[in-house]
């Protein structure tokens, strides 16, 4: 193995990280500096996690704030382009990755280390979004990852692991899901979702109620959007991450933002995981009815395409590279006309607009109604329709010669 010192490693307090960092001290006779970042995932997940990480044999545990920074610099800039992968995984997973790697390796280059280490199996998405804003950010830090080169292979062999070295860890063999948390979601992997036949149990979901046990009376919320961000709930203007915050609360009781896909992986392979993205599926709902309003059709087709090419980026972590500023450049321009109100009304698991307003609005009532007008001649359509269908009926007539 190659010569290594220091390695910050990004580090959660679970039982795969507990154990790499004793595997890399032994390994390779580093220096294990553990890196956590907050980004949202709850007091319960980060409690006691400098100590759990002392415990493990890190010579120090570094946690860094990145909840505001992530709703306002990586997740509204995401949601101005429309991006939802595969139409329906809102990325919540995905959008995360490139502020914890930037962070630590801001963190690496503090303390002088010459390698970074992350807990990611060689099955997953999450080791080619790292590694790749790491190539990105710092070519020249080495990049270790344990899950692709020890002969630990289960739950019970990295507690037998930890246990042989007195290294307390609060996991068991009997954990029966893999999830993953930040302020926009939580996702759900493993136990009975292994198969697609089966539904989810109840116990599946942890933030947000079931649409059934939802309340009777639905919940009707505003949103003030301002060229194309979200930055007022309910009359009350908030930070972004403030008001995804407030967002959460009210949509989790009504059982909005409930997602269970089979996805594409980067690597390959199918993945069957269950979302709640309840703040977040209100926002989107709350853009998309501005995005109504203002944008033409050209512009919303347009769009449509930045949509799905930026979702494909950020699944695949690309974030640091020129395609992701390009996208971003063509969403803003969009965006700007996206100001406007809109009133959500959330019941038993949905969400719809049921009230929407904008300045920039395209939308006449005049032209539109089915009543009488005088702004529009419908004569005109005769001639508009012959010179769009032009081509068509040119084919047709060489077919009859």
């Amino acid at each position: 193995m190659s010569e290594i010192k220091k390695v910050v490693l990004a580090y959660s307090g679970g039982l795969d990280t507990s154990a790499i960092v004793p595997w890399l001290k032994e390994n390779y006779g580093c220096e294990v500096v553990a890196f956590v970042a907050d980004v949202g995932q709850g007091e319960e997940e980060l409690a006691g996690v400098e100590e759990k990480a002392i415990a493990s044999g890190a010579s120090e545990c570094y946690i860094v704030d990145l909840k505001e920074q992530l709703v306002s610099d990586y997740i509204y800039p995401t949601l101005k382009t429309g991006a939802i992968y595969e139409g329906t995984y809102l990325l919540g997973t995905s959008m995360a990755r490139p502020i914890i790697a930037k962070a630590q390796v801001e963190v690496a280059r503090k303390v002088g280390a010459d390698a970074l280490s992350h807990g990611c199996t060689g099955k997953g998405n999450d080791q080619v979004r790292f590694e790749s804003c790491f190539a990105a950010l710092a070519p020249d830090l080495k990049v270790v990852a344990p899950w692709r080169e020890w002969n630990l292979s289960s739950r019970e062999s990295l507690l037998e692991y930890l246990a042989e070295r007195n290294i307390p860890c609060s996991a068991s063999a009997t954990k029966i899901y893999s999830r993953d948390a930040n302020a926009w979601h939580i996702s759900h992997e493993g136990g009975e979702l292994e198969n697609p036949w089966n539904q989810p149990s109840e116990q599946v979901w942890t933030w947000t109620v079931s649409p059934e046990q939802a309340p009777d009376k639905p919940e009707f919320v505003s949103v003030r959007v301002e060229e194309g961000q979200v930055v007022a709930v309910n009359g009350e203007r908030f930070s972004p991450y403030q008001c995804l915050v407030q967002l959460n609360q009210i949509a989790s009781a009504h059982g909005v933002g409930r997602v269970d896909i089979v996805e594409n992986r980067l690597v390959g392979m199918k993945s069957r995981g269950c979302y709640e993205t309840p703040g977040g599926t209100v926002i989107m709902a709350a853009l998309q009815a501005i995005d109504e309003l203002v944008l033409d059709k050209s512009s919303r087709k347009w769009k449509e395409t930045l949509a799905c090419e930026f979702a494909h980026l950020v699944y695949d972590g690309r974030w640091f590279t020129p395609l992701k500023d390009s996208i971003l450049a063509g969403a803003e321009a969009l965006s700007g006309v996206a100001t406007g109100d809109v009133v959500l009304k959330l019941y038993k698991g949905h969400v719809s607009a049921v009230q929407k307003q904008s300045v920039n609005s395209l939308y006449s009532e005049d032209f539109a109604t089915f009543g009488e007008d005088d702004v529009y001649d419908q004569s005109h359509a005769e001639g508009f329709i012959r010179l769009f269908s032009l081509s068509s009926r040119i084919a047709a007539l060489n077919k009859k010669s």
